[in-house]
């Protein structure tokens, strides 16, 4: 025990030094990593430029083998008001376990609609969003893309791009998203946002930014480039998404303002939304030009349905026109005609650049579950059917090298 208690004395008496020398072994050792890392930065910074790359190849590959026309469905949810009057059965069943079909019951007999992605009619706006996340993603890197609701009046069209003040649709969702990863690439990239917005009525097309709804009109634009643009009309640069959407509560507002001056129906006319965002990488000094187009457009319903009269008779046919001429698009680019009548209408000529070869591009296809409106669902379903066999080729980025060459 004597031994023992002499050794521990001593133990105790040497622990200090012990003590001093391992906090000094310690503080070597930390100045060393630090050093270390300090070096290692650059590299890590290249990894990760490396790693971003690579994560923008793969969401691209992701996007591509989805389609690039991809069709979703949202089914309109039966309102409490509808289920008490005649012909308010519902007709229109969603499979849970396949998220790519619905059955339509008409006259008796079922038909089973395959389409990309089909929505049930609980379905939220953000799960809505979410299949159209990395388009949006997408028009940040340089690409064009189109999105657009089509379906019957009173079907959920406006609802599913513009939503509500509590619960937003596509449009605010895709921009809030936009600003988003623009604030992650801040290090890397300089973006610059321009938004445009108008709208077309009976194929009169409005700048829904302007005051007073100005007049516009088409053009080839005179730099030689072959891009379409629309002289006078407002693009507004925009720096954040507070900012944004002030703009489209201004061009909503005045979209009801025309709709009132016109029978009080603003699903009378098509609304277009343009995004462009321009990016320059602050490594290489490369450029890209992206563009986002958020459409949504007039109610599709035949007019012999409407009961439509002299002017609203007028907007009806116009609209139907117009929606007719996109089906004619969309069937030359199917059958990859070598002349795509884009002219037919304002409509088409100014989705041009969305449409054509190179573009991503989403319809969201609203259908009512009704009874009622069986004709107008099965004719909306059709068209959807057409438009999921289109393809537009693999997108192409539109990018300029610091040299000044475009890709």
């Amino acid at each position: 025990m004597k031994t023992d208690y002499t050794s521990l004395r001593s133990q105790v008496r040497n622990f200090s030094d012990f003590y001093g020398s391992a906090i000094s072994e310690a503080k070597k050792q930390i100045s060393a990593a630090i050093s270390e890392m300090s070096e290692a930065n650059k590299d890590l910074l290249e990894k990760y430029r490396k790693e971003v790359a690579l994560r923008r190849k793969y969401h691209e590959q992701l996007v591509e083998l989805k389609g690039n026309i991809r069709v979703l469905c949202r089914v309109k949810p039966v309102l409490k008001e509808d289920q008490h009057e005649e012909g308010q059965s519902v007709v229109v069943t969603t499979d849970p376990n396949n998220e790519s079909s619905l059955n339509v019951l008409n006259k008796g007999k079922g038909r089973i609609f395959e389409l990309d992605k089909v929505f049930q009619p609980q379905a939220t706006q953000e799960e809505v969003f979410q299949e159209i996340e990395p388009l949006v993603t997408s028009s940040i890197d340089g690409y064009h893309v189109c999105i657009f609701a089509y379906g019957q009046t009173g079907s959920g069209k406006t609802y599913t791009m513009e939503g509500s003040v509590e619960n937003p649709g596509i449009n605010q969702r895709a921009l809030k998203h936009l600003f988003s990863e623009i604030e992650e690439r801040k290090d890397m990239w300089s973006y610059t946002v321009t938004v445009s917005s108008v709208e077309i009525y009976n194929e009169v097309l409005r700048d829904l930014l302007s005051k007073d709804g100005e007049k516009l009109d088409i053009k080839i634009n005179p730099d030689g480039t072959g891009q379409l643009h629309v002289p006078g009309l407002r693009v507004i640069e925009v720096k954040s998404f507070q900012h944004i959407k002030k703009i489209l509560a201004t061009a909503r507002r005045n979209r009801i303002t025309f709709g009132t001056q016109m029978n009080q129906h603003s699903s009378r006319s098509h609304a277009l939304l343009c995004i462009t965002v321009q990016g320059t990488d602050l490594a290489t000094g490369s450029k890209t030009t992206g563009k986002l187009n958020l459409v949504d457009l007039a109610g599709s319903e035949r007019v012999w349905k409407s009961g439509a009269e002299g002017e609203r008779l007028k907007e009806a046919q116009n609209i139907n026109r117009s929606l007719l001429s996109l089906g004619d698009v969309i069937q030359a680019l199917r059958a990859r005609q070598t002349h795509i009548p884009f002219r037919n209408s304002r409509l088409t000529y100014l989705l041009q650049d969305s449409l054509g070869k190179g573009s991503k591009t989403v319809m969201v296809v609203q259908v009512s579950a009704l009874e009622s409106n069986v004709g107008e669902t099965l004719c909306s379903l059709k068209f959807a059917q057409r438009v999921c066999k289109v393809e537009l080729g693999p997108a192409a980025r539109k990018i300029e090298s610091g040299g000044g060459h475009y890709d």
